[in-house]
């Protein structure tokens, strides 16, 4: 098996890549947004090498020139959908702001463990080039392109496009969708070529959901309910599956094998997971196949507690589905050796909103007979609940940061503003299933030198399970 960068970014199929090297270093961009603290938001690099002196401690900081950015997810300037092509390198890291929408392409080729900046595309040229804003998620494609998904248009409203980037140059190509029929919203995508696909998912309105979380919005039409499904060949919008009102369809993840026609898609506010497929009639359908039930609670914001699912991932020998209950706190693992009925293997609780002696009463609980407690680490109360995670290559290390989105932070966990997120690491039984937390690693992004920061999205180097298709 070829070392990655050998035969181009990447490797050659999942299952090559559970070969892979041990993850060394992990970036991920850190948010002053919303804090009260006037500074940049920064990328972060920390080392997770445990042979490493500064094991679990971050060892650079790139802050980018401008505040209020809201740095949220990333992705790379190649990977895996090129593997075979010699002439590629993944050496930039793409760093979209979801509010400023501004993209920054970072250096990461030149020094491993001291990125630099390289470039920075203005919001005025995604606007006049695309006539999108807030871009969210970037993937990069076999031809070269890098292309990143919007959420909304410049004036704040919503819109689910997509901005493409020259690979070489980095300059705004312009739209990838053609012709007038767009969906009203976008956030997350992927795409599968062996299908003829590309499916995209929905948050909400931009102006709406920059602040906080307003339930009257959700009657209003201002919050996503579809998958909404392209034709990969002509870019057209060709199918909108419902998932209905309250569903808020957020990360979406095909199966690794790229002759799969199937994958799922983690719904926020109705705590469900939808799997999706391709019929035999050759259209495209869906059928919820986990749902996490609501708790009936006092002191919080709603009668009705969801789980809010707001990240999903499946290991790349598509056995496992892992995601996330960021407001209950617990986080899961599921056995998807058959993909219509997951089976849950592990489960471990890592804050949110429902533990003991919190300001939140349980009055019913479908799942649990008590509530869990605290989750404690090193002598530190985590705040918040588990939120983005990445996977080791072999499946066998999960990494969890705590922060949402910043307006959403402050709304629902105040304590995650004032203490700053963390890294967690979580040891994953992959023969049996089971979770188990590593309690000698922990990141504190509350004792850093600005002030505590809110850490999100999380990248190795050489790619992983969220960043890399194959086609």
């Amino acid at each position: 098996m070829a070392e990655c960068g050998e035969c181009g970014p990447g490797y050659k199929t999942p299952l090559d890549a559970m070969k892979g090297p041990r993850e060394k270093i992990i970036y991920l961009p850190c948010i002053y947004r919303n804090t009260g603290i006037n500074k940049p938001d920064y990328l972060a690099t920390v080392d997770v090498d445990p042979e490493s002196p500064c094991y679990s401690q971050v060892i650079h900081r790139l802050p980018m020139p401008n505040v209020n950015d809201e740095l949220h997810h990333s992705g790379w300037n190649t990977c895996s959908s090129s593997f075979g092509d010699v002439s590629k390198k993944r050496n930039r890291l793409i760093l979209p702001s979801l509010i400023s929408s501004r993209i920054y392409v970072v250096d990461v080729g030149t020094d491993i463990r001291a990125p630099r900046l390289y470039k920075v595309i203005e919001p005025v040229e995604v606007y006049w080039k695309c006539n999108l804003a807030n871009p969210h998620t970037t993937h990069c494609l076999g031809n070269g392109e890098i292309m990143i998904s919007s959420i909304g248009e410049p004036s704040g409203n919503g819109k689910g496009g997509f901005i493409l980037l020259d690979g070489k140059t980095f300059e705004v190509k312009g739209n990838w969708e053609k012709g007038n029929k767009i969906p009203a919203l976008g956030y997350d995508f992927w795409y599968q070529p062996r299908h003829n696909v590309l499916m995209s998912t929905e948050w909400g309105i931009p102006k709406y959901i920059a602040n906080g979380f307003n339930p009257a919005d959700l009657t209003k039409g201002r919050y996503g309910r579809y998958i909404n499904v392209w034709d990969w060949t002509t870019h057209a919008f060709i199918q909108a599956i419902d998932l209905g009102e309250d569903s808020v369809p957020l990360e979406i993840r095909f199966l690794h094998n790229p002759d799969a026609a199937e994958g799922y898609v983690g719904c926020a506010l109705s705590s469900a997971i939808h799997r999706f497929y391709k019929t035999e009639k050759g259209i495209w359908a869906a059928e919820k196949v986990i749902q996490v039930p609501s708790k009936k609670v006092e002191g919080w914001l709603l009668p009705e507690m969801p789980g809010i699912i707001s990240d999903i991932l499946i290991s790349l020998d598509d056995r496992f589905l892992y995601f996330n209950n960021w407001i209950h706190g617990d986080l899961r693992q599921y056995d998807i050796s058959n993909t219509r009925k997951p089976k849950l293997v592990g489960q471990v609780f890592l804050g949110g909103s429902i533990t003991r002696g919190g300001p939140v009463t349980v009055l019913e609980d479908p799942e649990l007979q008590c509530p869990p407690e605290p989750f404690v680490i090193k002598g530190k109360k985590v705040a918040g609940g588990p939120q983005m995670i990445q996977l080791s290559l072999d499946g066998k290390r999960l990494y969890i940061t705590t922060s949402l989105y910043s307006g959403w932070d402050k709304q629902f966990y105040p304590d995650l503003i004032r203490e700053g997120s963390v890294i967690l690491q979580i040891d994953v039984d992959t023969v049996r299933g089971g979770l188990t937390v590593n309690e000698d690693f922990l990141v504190d992004f509350g004792k850093e030198p600005h002030g505590p920061a809110l850490a999100h999205e999380m990248r190795y180097p050489g790619g992983d399970c969220t960043s890399d298709i194959w086609v």
